[in-house]
């Protein structure tokens, strides 16, 4: 697959290789500190409130690009998509994060592509070959294989709370793919710094009730303060910027193949930092549900009819 891959997949241009790169870092270690912000925060409000640290970040820099005006024009689809793209799958991989580790919860985000194929499919028309057919099966018999190993061996409440974790996991999935598709349809021409300010504004205010009714009733630590605030500024407000740019560039299911890093940057951070375990198992499962992203997304051909 490897050998096969390189042959046929393109380069990236340099100007879409170093935003492609630092994505892939800020959204690797995106899992980190929300596993570092949850246990104190909550789901929910660790959600809100990195949205809201990355609008507070992005407002000013729209305002000072002079992209208010085209916020005010677009204001409906961005906000919307904000809650589709940031708002829904951040508090869905943050409650995950309280029961799966953040390499397997990273390698669960890298089906984002999968489900974009299917997406493609039923919205916009866009029927597999029987090559991306086969990829889509193989991808989601990774997905299955990772998740029975967390529920099935080990029984009891624990495991069921990792069942519901792996499924928040795979909803947030859906959510990125709609979104990306979303975006390309309705978005499509925008300026990426607007796109991203205003889509995070649209996660702020639809996480903030929410986010006050489930507010932890012990203030939260400094260094779970730190970890949400480097969640709102690196890897949601930077790194939006970054996406929708992509997006723009190379169009949504290109895009979408930042996943295929993220993995790599998370199990090596979480590894590292957080002296989680990488196990076998979980690797061969991650190498199934990328070599069948790489298909369904047709990035790679076989040679069948």
């Amino acid at each position: 697959m490897t050998a096969l891959a390189a042959r046929r997949l393109p380069a990236l241009p340099l100007a879409q290789a170093w935003p492609f790169l630092l994505l892939s870092m800020s959204w690797g270690a995106s899992f980190l500190f929300m596993q570092q912000a949850v246990g104190e925060f909550g789901p929910l409000p660790t959600a809100a409130v990195r949205v809201t640290v990355a609008s507070l970040f992005l407002l000013p820099l729209m305002l000072a690009r002079g992209q208010g005006p085209a916020l005010r024009r677009h204001w409906r689809p961005v906000l919307f998509c904000g809650l589709l793209n940031s708002g829904i799958p951040f508090a869905l991989f943050s409650f995950a994060l309280l029961h799966l580790s953040t390499g397997l919860t990273s390698i669960l985000n890298a089906a984002v592509p999968l489900f974009g194929a299917l997406v493609a499919w039923s919205w916009l028309g866009q029927r597999p070959g029987l090559s991306r057919s086969l990829g889509l099966a193989l991808g989601f018999v990774g997905v299955a294989l990772l998740a029975w190993d967390k529920v099935a061996p080990h029984g009891g409440g624990s495991a069921v709370m990792a069942g519901w974790a792996v499924l928040a996991c795979l909803l947030a999935t859906l959510c990125y793919a709609l979104a990306a598709s979303f975006t390309h349809k309705y978005l499509s021409g925008l300026n990426p710094l607007m796109t991203a300010t205003g889509s995070q504004i649209g996660a702020a205010l639809g996480l903030a009730l929410p986010a006050l009714w489930m507010w932890p009733s012990t203030l939260p630590s400094l260094h779970a303060w730190g970890a949400v605030v480097a969640l709102g500024v690196l890897c949601t407000g930077v790194a939006y910027v970054l996406y929708f740019r992509l997006i723009e560039d190379m169009g949504p299911a290109r895009a979408l193949t930042v996943t295929f890093a993220v993995p790599l940057f998370a199990i090596l951070y979480g590894a590292t930092l957080l002296g989680e375990s990488v196990t076998p198992w979980m690797l061969g499962c991650g190498a199934v549900v990328l070599c069948g992203t790489v298909l369904a997304t047709g990035l790679v051909k076989l040679p069948i009819r």
